[in-house]
């Protein structure tokens, strides 16, 4: 009776586990791709410029636009560009920048520290296009020109199932 018992008990944790393993996968995933804000241009600003006035009138643009998004996460490359187009964001949702290399994008700690939340990706003309391709699994999305700081690129990922779109936000 005991192990008749004890095997009940462990189906039991066995079946809630797997419950939970399942929720946690069919939660929505959505990240929302931005490329910085105009920067500053010119021989004096060096290769890690900051924000132009146009750039930081564009990154409270991006705050306003994205008000009714709860963003779980914001991440950014670790240049003063992007981060400058995401505090913003990240202060109206009280939440700190985190850094990821563009060199190595969608890895598997990403993906697990974001599955089931809503993350903003700040990016540049090359790597945002990218770091969305390598989630939709395909090369779909071009490099942004370089007079381009309006696209936003939705990613949302369902049960495993990925959908995806591009809009400009001017």
């Amino acid at each position: 009776m005991k192990r008749i018992l004890q095997l009940i008990v462990c189906l039991s944790f066995l079946c809630s586990l797997k419950s939970f393993s399942q929720s946690e996968n069919n939660k929505e995933t959505i990240y929302y791709f931005i490329r910085h804000a105009e920067k500053q241009t010119g021989n004096a600003v060096g290769e890690n410029p900051h924000l132009s006035e146009k750039g930081l009138e564009r990154a409270k643009s991006w705050r306003d636009y994205f008000k009714e998004v709860k963003f779980d996460a914001i991440y950014s490359t670790d240049y003063y560009r992007t981060i400058e187009t995401a505090q913003p964001i990240a202060e109206a949702d009280d939440l700190t920048i985190k850094t990821y290399n563009s060199n190595n994008l969608y890895t598997d700690t990403f993906r697990y520290n974001t599955q089931g939340k809503t993350v903003l990706v700040v990016g540049h003309s090359n790597t945002t296009p990218a770091f969305v391709n390598t989630i939709i699994g395909k090369d779909f999305y071009e490099p942004i020109a370089d007079n381009n700081n309006s696209n936003l690129y939705v990613v949302e990922i369902v049960s495993g199932v990925v959908n995806h779109r591009l809009t400009r936000v001017e």
